[in-house]
């Protein structure tokens, strides 16, 4: 078991002895390789235009690389331990451009809902594709990440939790259909060992959840939860709780996890962003699928940067635009595609729906386990 501060590393496991203990034993996939790809691809269109249709979303282009002094590459946490990836760009000028590899367009989304001239309701939403070279390799991390990486301009009324709420229904309505879709068109995915994706997720604060687990660390307690309640929203992450941790690190400059939103029993909770969990009857493990939010205001963007230790940052450009007003209110997140795949599909790693570099060590334990990830 981790203790509380370590649990706040970030994501991956920590060892391949662990790795290999939670790999299912005797795994058999429910579907070959290129019959996967096609189940896949079902999904991944039916999910673009079912966010498209629910959230008022069009696709658009997104950036694979950006300018480093720019302020809008995505630093995922805010304990520096997850640096994307630096270079020189620009053969023959005077001065190459000094480029990093995107590690999500998070902070980007919300600059281009103003070049892209979105009124209030509509969105966008991306085919995002980044590398995070900082990440433990496991069943369900990569350093190769694929997301749907959506924004979408909201007024100041709309900055509430009811708000939040419709969206994140909205968009678990979209991902179930699209899991019931493809069982249908493979017979093979109805297997009598794992049950039917939840109709409804449920919410919780992450300050309930501590209350009901108070001893355990934030990867148990939604270990705990899950396992009772198979697809969940758990609320306010980034802030900190009453036993002094964060339910988990979250950056300061793009979700606001400061916002006073609900009391209950006397106790102020904070936060107007989260994560959608569900239980993943293959691995028997919590399984991410989604984090997302309302972004922050001005005021809040001061206020988490300096909680954080990062007032530093208010200087570049894309805190500017906050700071004076240049581009809008907004809500958005990312959706995993790989762990999507993952969850609808049935498989126990993410190397068997995505393409990614793979340690040999990983690969010989996945072998044992009669898994074959895609190199």
């Amino acid at each position: 078991m981790y203790d509380k501060k370590s649990d706040l590393a970030g994501p991956g496991i920590s060892t391949y002895e662990e790795v290999s203990s939670i790999l299912p034993d005797r795994y058999k996939a429910l579907l070959p390789p290129l019959k996967r790809m096609a189940a896949l691809y079902m999904i991944k269109e039916y999910i673009e235009k079912g966010l498209a249709e629910a959230l008022n979303l069009q696709m658009v282009q997104v950036p694979l690389i950006v300018r480093q002094d720019s302020g809008v590459n995505d630093y995922l946490d805010r304990d520096g331990s997850r640096t994307p990836i630096d270079f020189p760009a620009g053969l023959g000028l005077p001065k190459r451009i000094e480029a990093q590899v995107v590690q999500a367009a998070t902070k980007w989304k919300r600059m281009a809902l103003a070049q892209f001239d979105c009124a209030v309701g509509q969105g966008i939403n991306t085919d995002m594709r980044a590398v995070r070279k900082d990440y433990f390799f496991d069943h369900d991390h990569s350093s190769y990440v694929d997301q749907w990486d959506w924004e979408k301009r909201i007024s100041d009324e709309d900055r509430n939790l009811d708000y939040l709420k419709d969206t994140v229904r909205r968009i678990w309505k979209v991902i179930r259909n699209a899991g019931v879709m493809v069982k249908t068109k493979f017979p093979e995915l109805n297997d009598p060992r794992y049950p039917d994706f939840p109709e409804e997720l449920e919410f919780f604060h992450a300050e309930e959840i501590l209350d009901m687990y108070p001893d355990l660390p934030r990867k148990e307690r939604e270990t705990r939860l899950i396992q009772e309640h198979p697809a969940v929203f758990i609320i306010g992450i980034g802030s900190v709780l009453k036993d002094g941790y964060p339910h988990e690190m979250r950056a300061a400059d793009y979700d606001d996890w400061i916002t006073p939103t609900v009391t209950k029993i006397g106790q102020q909770m904070l936060g107007l962003n989260g994560d959608i969990l569900v239980w993943n009857p293959v691995t028997q493990r919590r399984h991410e699928l989604s984090s997302m939010g309302i972004r922050v205001t001005k005021e809040t963007l001061k206020a988490q940067l300096e909680l954080s230790g990062q007032t530093d940052f208010l200087k570049l450009p894309y805190h500017q635009a906050i700071l004076n007003d240049k581009i809008p209110l907004s809500i958005g997140g990312g959706i995993g595609q790989g762990r999507t795949y993952m969850y609808l599909l049935r498989t126990a790693h993410l190397g068997e729906v995505t393409v990614s570099v793979w340690p040999d060590e990983l690969k010989k334990i996945c072998l044992e386990k009669n898994i074959h990830v895609l190199e």
